[in-house]
């Protein structure tokens, strides 16, 4: 599915920064990085910004944010085909707006802002492009009402010292914004002096929204308050709408539906528990990220926003600290995988466990060259730089299964069948190399009939102990008690049959939620079912999640680990004969989890 949003709901312009002296001696804010001066007296900033900005130059700022325009674009107010639309009201303490003097006609209004409750008392969430446009001097107005001057305003005005954005958002050319996986990090923050009262920030509102880490993309009600461009909102009212939120395919980015939200609506808070004005609340992300939020097709009810996540948290705590980001942060490069989709059609086998002993799930790729990759999870269903295990070799160009599991009783390991038949064992896998080998099975075994295998908690011990084969006449055996050199007890759940030789696909996993293992299988047909509680005693009860389909068929190579934020191994990765990768996080027995996009197809 592809997903993207309008040129930015703000427009890049090219404008000189207007001298200090236009808003009456205020100075302009710092970017992050530059070292802060010296604090003023409290309230004089916003005191000498308060001179310049009447109610007349407040109403007369025009929008720098885009004017997005569609022929088929319902009336202010009105409803679409029964989508939500934004309802305008008086606003809330906690969000405002932005006011400039770096436009290219005189003075902006500009994106939206919350107030953050920190022990700094002065910090004010916005996007990231929307911060790196402040380029002149701004203040930031709580719950803005249009025709006040800045002294009758509700909290008085607040001038903004110092902007905080994460040194990886880096626009795409031309642009403010960005499409690529770097925004994901269209967030940023801002620390303000006193207003003219001389009060802190969350003094004069008498609150703050907590920052919260997002714990995944859907959600069944997530409030967004925003101020809309004038073009379209000439009361110059907040406009809020509930809605339930999804993930923006292949991004760690939430998606909402609800009309109203034109230019102007950049860095609005989405809020889990919103309440008019009651001064807290929740808050998981801001509107933004790609393409500055919005989709290609630049309608005004579809919008984004990055999911907070730690990369939010520790700039957060770089704003509070009043300190600047690190230059040195590692690439990022968001959910999605590198090397593209050309070359994930050559990921020959896939296998996750916890291989860097940190409890989160990782994922580990052999290729059809013989080389072997691990990739990091973090646990929000995104993964690390590659680091090469094996560089390409003839050796491992003869794995036929891989599958990883506890079966040593200390850290994970990687069972291997190979092609002659012989298993070996990897129990010290780990990201410095796969470690030493261990046979299990020598060539020429009874492995050399295996087709499939996966493991799990099938005997009801902690963690992947156990290990199911499925051998090419169908018939089904599951091995407990395994240890280094040995299989222990294997036990025959199927006899040889029809049926199961056109189970193309296994993985094991904890579709349930609960202790025990569960499997899921894709047949030739393309169907794909699951089998609840697999042990000694049975295949346990099956479920259909995807009848005989022909999507199904192109689902190459399946794996399933602990990759997201519930921390159980229910989380299925499928590669697509394409290259196309995908994660279904929180798979169950009756249906397939949240879909992301780990490798989008075509690249």
């Amino acid at each position: 599915m592809s997903s993207s949003r309008r040129p930015s709901r703000i427009r890049r312009t090219t404008v000189a920064v207007v001298c200090g002296a236009a808003l009456g001696g205020g100075v302009a804010p710092a970017q992050a990085g530059a070292a802060p001066s010296p604090a003023p007296p409290a309230g004089q900033e916003a005191r000498q910004a308060a001179r310049f900005w009447t109610a007349q130059r407040m109403a007369d700022a025009a929008p720098l944010d885009a004017d997005r325009t569609r022929p088929d674009r319902p009336g202010p107010g009105a409803a679409a085909a029964g989508r939500p639309q934004g309802t305008p009201f008086q606003g809330t303490r906690v969000v405002g707006t932005f006011f400039g003097s770096d436009g290219p006609g005189g003075t902006t209004w500009h994106c939206t802002g919350s107030v953050i409750d920190t022990t700094a008392r002065n910090i004010v969430l916005t996007a990231a492009h929307c911060a790196l446009s402040m380029q002149g001097d701004y203040v930031f107005v709580p719950r803005f009402v249009k025709g006040a001057s800045a002294d009758q305003q509700p909290y008085g005005i607040f001038h903004i010292q110092r902007v905080f954005t994460d040194p990886r958002y880096v626009p795409d050319k031309g642009s403010s914004t960005t499409k690529g996986p770097a925004s994901d990090l269209d967030t940023a923050f801002a620390r303000v002096s006193a207003n003219q009262r001389g009060q802190s920030l969350q003094d004069a509102v008498g609150g703050g929204l907590t920052f919260t880490r997002a714990n995944g993309y859907t959600h069944k009600n997530v409030t967004v308050v925003g101020y809309p461009a004038y073009g379209h909102n000439s009361a110059g009212n907040a406009v809020k709408c509930t809605v339930p939120t999804t993930q923006l395919p292949g991004y760690r980015q939430m998606s909402m539906t609800c009309g109203g939200y034109y230019g102007g609506v950049s860095g609005s808070p989405w809020i889990t528990d919103y309440q008019d004005d009651a001064g807290t609340g929740h808050v998981i992300g801001d509107l933004g990220g790609y393409n500055g939020g919005g989709n290609d097709a630049n309608v005004d009810y579809i919008s984004y926003a990055p999911a907070f996540g730690a990369d939010a948290e520790n700039l957060l705590a770089d704003a509070v600290a009043n300190q600047a980001p690190s230059a040195g942060l590692p690439a990022y490069q968001g959910l999605q995988l590198p090397g593209g989709a050309a070359r994930w059609q050559k990921a020959a086998l896939m296998a996750s466990a916890d291989y860097t002993g940190d409890h989160l799930g990782d994922l580990l790729v052999v290729w059809s060259d013989g080389g072997v990759t691990l990739y990091t999870g973090d646990g929000n269903g995104a993964f690390g730089a590659e680091k090469r295990l094996l560089k390409a070799n003839s050796t491992w160009t003869h794995a036929r299964n891989i599958t990883g599991g506890t079966f040593t009783g200390g850290r994970p390991g990687l069972l291997v069948r190979w092609s002659d038949g012989e298993a070996t064992l990897y129990p010290d896998l780990s990201p410095s190399g796969v470690g030493r080998e261990v046979q299990m099975a020598k060539p020429n075994s009874v492995w050399k009939n295996v087709v499939q295998l996966t493991a799990g908690q099938f005997h009801g011990a902690k963690g992947a102990t156990d290990v199911l084969a499925r051998r090419s006449d169908g018939s089904l055996v599951l091995y407990s008690g395994i240890r280094a050199g040995s299989f222990g007890t294997g036990k025959q759940l199927l006899a040889a049959n029809g049926t199961w030789t056109k189970a193309a696909l296994l993985s094991g996993g904890a579709f349930r939620g609960t202790a025990g293992a569960d499997l899921l299988v894709r047949s030739s047909d393309g169907s794909l079912d699951s089998y609840a509680g697999v042990s000694a005693g049975g295949l346990g009860t099956r479920s259909r999640l995807r009848g005989p389909n022909g999507t199904w068929t192109h689902a190459q190579v399946m794996t399933t680990g602990d990759l997201t934020s519930d921390h159980t191994g229910n989380d299925l990765v499928v590669r697509w004969s394409d290259g196309e990768t995908t994660l279904y996080a929180d798979t169950g027995t009756q249906s397939l989890g949240t879909e992301n996009t780990l490798v989008l197809p075509g690249t």
